[in-house]
């Protein structure tokens, strides 16, 4: 069995729809250019209100990846 080290870095999604949208932004955004990604856990959630309503979510996930 193999050792499990992970690099871990931070990373803020915004979706006008919803906090899962704002995750799935933040990692499909992120995959482009980060290898290997293989867990995340939000820290974070706020948003932003326009009229009295939610206009945009925005999350922070810390993500973790595997080294090479």
């Amino acid at each position: 069995m193999s050792d499990h080290v992970y690099k871990t870095i931070e990373l803020t999604g915004s979706s006008k729809s919803s906090s899962d949208e704002a995750v799935r932004c933040a990692i499909e955004r992120a995959s482009k250019t980060v290898r290997d990604m293989r867990w995340f856990e939000v820290t974070g959630v706020r948003g932003h209100v326009e009229g009295g309503k939610v206009a945009h979510w925005q999350v922070t996930v810390k993500v973790g990846f595997t080294l090479e």
